[in-house]
């Protein structure tokens, strides 16, 4: 996975080669680290982000943000493999869906229902 050895551990979080890739996820989901985090450090408030994912509840949602501060260098170069992987395929999708870009790289959205 990615090339950072300090990995500060949190109850809420694991890392799992066979999960996700390795990215950090949110224990009991498959839900990354780096989604929680590129979306909060974007301006999404944690209330928003609890009514995106209420599933995960205040502790697993500020536990995966307080990793994501604890180990910076890791989610960030977990968001560069993403962006990195994301890019690729843009640039091999035809010139009309290249510019809509995946739901994955865009903020919170509200479902309707």
């Amino acid at each position: 996975m990615a090339s950072s050895s300090a990995v500060i551990s949190h109850p809420h979080v694991r890392i799992d080669r066979s999960v996700l890739a390795g990215s950090p996820y949110v224990a009991g989901t498959r839900i990354p680290v780096r989604r929680l985090w590129a979306w909060h450090r974007g301006g999404v408030s944690v209330e928003t982000l609890l009514k995106r994912y209420p599933q995960l509840g205040p502790a697993r949602v500020l536990d995966a943000l307080a990793f994501a501060y604890d180990n910076q260098e890791l989610v960030e170069e977990d968001l560069a493999r993403e962006r990195a992987l994301l890019g690729a395929g843009e640039a091999a999708a035809p010139p009309a869906a290249a510019g809509a870009g995946p739901a994955v790289a865009r903020g919170p959205s509200r479902r309707a229902g």
